[in-house]
């Protein structure tokens, strides 16, 4: 059997006990170690579960997956991903090779940034499609988010931004303020209005954590200035369909809840 086991999104406490238990029958457990990262250091999760982990980097899972299904016909193996199974592409893939081998396959599901960003406030149904930000060089600078963006904002739609990492000794993940220097860059570029300096946006970091969480909500020049602390950061874009619990939620949040009102009744007419 493969088990499919979504961790959560901060800690080892976040496992589910089904998934903790699945763990427990495993073999060989694999860490998915770079679509995103719990907040805590793999040692920690071992002692946890009571099991040694391996390391799964993107060459194995994509390139080696073979190494992975290794006797999974007649041994129980794990797949540990952070946040839910389904987050990412690569996992789909996964599972449809398995059952390419016919090699039975349970995935165990967790809290994702999917749902978890409704801790900013806004309603899950309110969001249109999710896109990513990747890291900009001097010869690489795709733009093909600001598409979905506008996509999303000619419905009214929020746009949930999920922020790059590179993937060195040690890794690079995205802050929110180089996410914003890079969306104002293209609109620059692009000029069309999708979002300018004033629109109102939110930055999750942490998301999930009991004690470190932080949520701020202003224009994208207020948030362009804020420390947001360590990874992980993503970005919200509001969109123009706003029910009025979704004003009352953010403004908790607001860096100045003046300005905050003031574009509320300007942009919203609440």
């Amino acid at each position: 059997m493969l088990y499919i086991i979504g961790l959560g999104l901060c800690d080892e406490t976040d496992i589910t006990v089904k998934g903790l238990e699945a763990i427990k029958s495993c073999e060989r457990v694999y860490l998915e170690a770079y679509t995103s990262i719990l907040m805590v250091p793999k040692e920690q999760l071992e002692k946890f579960y009571g099991k040694e982990l391996i390391i799964a980097d993107r060459e194995m899972v994509e390139s080696q997956s073979d190494e992975i299904l290794l006797n999974a016909n007649s041994l129980n193996i794990a797949f540990l991903v952070v946040g839910d199974p389904f987050g990412a592409t690569t996992h789909t893939d996964l599972v449809i090779r398995a059952r390419e081998l016919n090699i039975p396959v349970t995935v165990i599901h967790n809290a994702s940034i999917i749902n978890a960003i409704g801790a900013c406030g806004l309603q899950l149904y309110n969001f249109g499609q999710t896109i990513s930000i990747p890291f900009f060089t001097d010869t690489w600078k795709p733009d093909s988010f600001y598409d979905r963006i506008k996509e999303n904002k000619d419905l009214g739609l929020h746009t949930l931004c999920l922020l790059g990492k590179k993937i060195y000794e040690p890794p690079r993940y995205m802050a929110i303020n180089k996410a914003i220097q890079q969306l104002f860059e293209i609109e620059e570029t692009r000029n069309q209005k999708v979002y300018t300096t004033e629109s109102l946006a939110i930055g999750i970091a942490r998301l999930g954590s009991s004690t470190d969480q932080k949520i701020k909500v202003g224009t994208l020049n207020q948030l362009l200035s804020q420390d947001f602390g360590p990874p992980l950061h993503s970005l919200v874009i509001v969109g123009s369909r706003v029910h009025i619990l979704e004003i009352d939620f953010m403004r908790f949040f607001a860096v100045d809840k003046q300005l905050y009102n003031e574009i509320v009744k300007k942009d919203y007419g609440i």
